[in-house]
C-alpha cells in the first residue's frame, strides 16, 4: 500500500469567533488554506471562562455540516424550530445546515475547562438546499479502541481495523449514503507509539496536533498545527517524545467551486445573494 507523506504544514492561528470565544484556527485560516470539503477547523481550549462563556449567540448557517467535538465542557444547542440538544465531554454534534439554520451554542458551565474542535465540511450542489438535520451523539456511543502499544483511538466516523477486527463509529458513510465519505478519529499515542490507518486513495486527509507532537513520514507536525497530507492508501503516525494527541480526518474532495460569504457557502455568488435575501426576509430556513 502507498503511503502518504506529509506536504504542508498549518499552523493555528489565533482568532475569536461567536461572541469573542478564543480558539485556534488552521484549515480555512485564510481561502487558500482550505482542503476541499473541509472548509475550516476551529479548535477551541481554555480553562479561563473569560475565553469562552459568552459562547455563540443566534446565527445563522447554509451550504455545508458542522461537526462540534467536546472533549471538556458542556455547550447547548437551540435552533429557530426549537431543537435542543445538550453537548458534554467526549459527546458530538454533527448538524447538517443544508438550506439553513438559525441556532446558538452556548456554554453551561461558569467554571473549568472548555476544549474541543468544530469542523466545517462542504456539501455537494445537489444537497445544500435539502433540509436541516442533526445527530446528538454522545460520549458513551463513540467507540475507543485500545492499541496494542498503550495508545488508543476514539472513533467519531469511518473505522478502524485493529488485530483483525473492524470497529466503527456512529458515523459510518458510504459515498452513496454521504458525499464526502468523512474518517474522523481521535487518537491517543504514548511516546514513541505509532499508528496506521488506511485512507481512501484521492481523498484528502490532515492531522490536526493538540497535545505533543507527531511525525509523518520522518517529518514533524508541531503542536496547534495541521499536517495537510499528500496522496496514498494509508498514514503512519508516529508519536514524539511527549506522546501525542491528535485528530486525523479525510474525505472524498467535491471538486466544486466555494463560494464563502461568513456562514453561508455555495457555488456561485448569486446563491450568496440569495442566501443573505433569504436571512433578510426571514425565509432563510423555511
Amino acid at each position: 500500500m502507498s503511503t502518504r507523506t506529509l506536504q504542508q504544514i498549518i499552523r493555528g492561528v489565533a482568532t475569536s469567533d461567536g461572541a469573542g470565544v478564543k480558539l485556534r484556527r488552521s484549515i480555512g485560516a485564510q481561502p487558500g488554506l482550505r482542503l476541499d470539503p473541509f472548509l475550516m477547523l476551529d479548535e477551541f481550549g481554555t480553562e479561563n471562562p473569560d475565553d469562552y462563556i459568552a459562547g455563540f449567540p443566534p446565527h445563522p448557517h447554509r451550504g455545508f455540516e458542522t461537526v462540534t467535538y467536546m472533549i471538556d465542557g458542556h455547550m447547548r444547542h437551540e435552533d429557530h424550530m426549537g431543537n435542543v440538544g445538550e453537548l458534554k465531554s467526549g459527546g458530538v454534534q454533527w448538524m447538517t445546515a443544508g438550506r439553513g439554520v438559525i441556532h446558538s451554542e452556548m456554554p453551561q458551565q461558569e467554571s473549568g475547562r472548555m476544549r474541543g474542535f468544530q469542523l466545517w465540511i462542504n456539501l455537494p450542489a445537489n444537497e445544500k438546499m435539502k433540509p436541516a438535520a442533526y445527530r446528538d451523539i454522545p460520549a458513551a456511543e463513540i467507540p475507543q479502541v485500545d492499541l496494542p502499544d498503550g495508545g488508543s483511538v476514539k472513533v467519531i466516523a469511518g473505522s478502524v481495523q485493529i488485530g483483525g477486527q473492524r470497529t466503527a463509529g456512529p458515523i459510518n458513510p458510504t459515498p452513496d449514503t454521504l458525499a464526502t465519505d468523512p474518517l474522523y478519529l481521535d487518537i491517543t499515542l504514548p511516546a514513541g507509539g505509532s499508528f496506521t490507518q488506511p485512507v481512501h486513495a484521492g481523498y484528502n486527509a490532515f492531522a490536526y496536533v493538540y497535545e505533543g507532537s507527531v511525525t509523518i513520514d520522518g517529518k514533524a507536525v508541531p503542536q496547534y498545527s495541521a499536517g495537510v497530507l499528500g496522496d496514498g492508501e494509508q498514514v503512519t503516525l508516529q508519536a514524539g517524545d511527549a506522546g501525542v494527541r491528535a485528530v486525523l480526518i479525510a474525505a472524498r474532495p467535491l471538486h466544486e467551486p466555494v463560494v464563502q460569504y461568513g456562514p453561508f457557502v455555495m457555488n456561485t455568488r448569486e446563491e450568496i445573494e440569495q442566501a443573505l435575501a433569504d436571512y433578510r426576509n426571514g425565509t432563510l430556513a423555511a
